[in-house]
């Protein structure tokens, strides 16, 4: 019968891990801030839809309103 060695962790082996965490949590924080630049973008896009629609929704009121007062 043969016995199974202890696999106890090495240092080399956290260094190892750590190694990896550190490079996980690099491309976690670029992930993050290319979320925020498109989020970022998004947002003035938006922002800039909403403008559009409350100038359209203005000229086209004054444009009624001038157009009434001056048929009379």
């Amino acid at each position: 019968m043969t016995s199974t060695p202890n696999k106890e962790p090495t240092l080399t082996d956290v260094i190892e891990k750590l190694d990896k965490l550190s490079t996980d949590f690099d491309k976690l924080s670029t992930d993050v801030e290319k979320f925020n630049d498109r989020f970022t973008n998004y947002q003035q896009a938006t922002q800039w839809v909403v403008q559009l629609a409350f100038t359209l929704i203005a000229s086209a009121t004054i444009t009624i309103i001038i157009t009434a007062v001056l048929r009379r």
